[in-house]
């Protein structure tokens, strides 16, 4: 593929890095919009992504680093070597939840409002950074003569003709993307991230059997990228059960929180036992009426 500079200064890997990103915030604050989010939390949001993207770029790097170490530790330690996206992806997530825990007593609106839309911003991103890969010839698949094979400039085999996996993981990516997005903004699917990581992970390690690129070492028997990706698909899996707890724990503060607005403190004195329980099922019934309608 075409891998030169266009002008003596812009690359198109950096080009399709940068669309990425600016279609991942664009994507941030159409759900910040029509999830009504507070303004103040969407702009945390975006300041702390692009804080998380940085360190992301460093943790890619940082974990192929150690890859290339352990494989060939006679050429030493250099964060020159290449970058992995699951590193950048641990990183990057790392960061932001770190970052999320501190201030998150300053917002009304929490990570739960967010996290089953974010996999779609992570996930546009990542499609055209392989669109970059695509063009600068890395993360390329095995040679073949097959139809569906590209001819690209690549560091192992020079100029030929191989599987190009970063397409075909950039194609995965798109549609990926488009069905978390219906999901979510149609269904109110809260499982997003779960969709996210079980479905990449599984798709990436099974996409590595074809790719034929250099990384490094980690586990014998298997690449990095896919022991990380066992992890995701175990985390998504984990994540189901979790957000469920969330997502019931919120509701009943939620009906705390309105009994004591509906019924107050000096009504506690006032209103018999049965009348509070009356009180609370009346409050409970209206949070599962707008539930359904949320639901419609």
């Amino acid at each position: 593929m075409y891998n030169k500079d266009i002008f003596g200064i812009f690359h198109l890997y950096g080009i399709m890095i940068a669309v990425g990103i600016l279609c991942c915030f664009l994507l941030l604050f159409y759900y910040a919009k029509k999830a009504k989010l507070q303004s103040k939390f969407t702009d945390f949001v975006f300041y702390n992504a692009i804080i998380s993207i940085a360190i992301g770029f460093f943790s890619a790097a940082l974990f192929q680093a150690t890859y290339n170490y352990i494989d060939n530790p006679e050429n030493g330690f250099n964060l020159k070597g290449g970058v992995t996206f699951i590193g950048g992806l641990i990183g990057g997530v790392a960061c932001f939840l770190i970052v999320y825990a501190i201030v998150r007593k300053r917002f009304e609106s929490k990570l739960l409002d967010i996290l089953s839309f974010a996999p779609c911003c992570i996930t546009v991103a990542h499609g055209f950074g392989r669109i970059g890969c695509l063009f600068a010839g890395c993360c390329h698949g095995s040679l073949t003569d097959a139809w569906y094979g590209i001819y690209m400039d690549t560091n192992k085999f020079g100029y030929a003709k191989v599987v190009p996996t970063q397409l075909f993981e950039a194609l995965f990516l798109f549609a990926l993307c488009a069905i978390i997005f219906l999901l979510v903004m149609k269904w109110k699917f809260k499982h997003g991230l779960s969709v996210y990581l079980v479905s990449y992970g599984i798709f990436r390690f099974c996409i590595e059997y074809a790719r034929d690129d250099s990384r490094g070492g980690f586990i014998p028997g298997i690449s990095p990228s896919q022991f990380w990706s066992i992890c995701m698909v175990v985390i998504g899996i984990g994540l189901i059960f979790l957000v469920e707890y969330l997502w019931k724990k919120r509701k009943r503060e939620e009906i705390v929180s309105a009994v004591e607005e509906v019924a107050g403190e000096t009504t506690e004195e006032i209103l018999l036992p049965s009348e509070k329980e009356n009180v609370e099922e009346n409050v409970k019934e209206e949070i599962k009426n707008d539930s359904a309608e949320e639901e419609k």
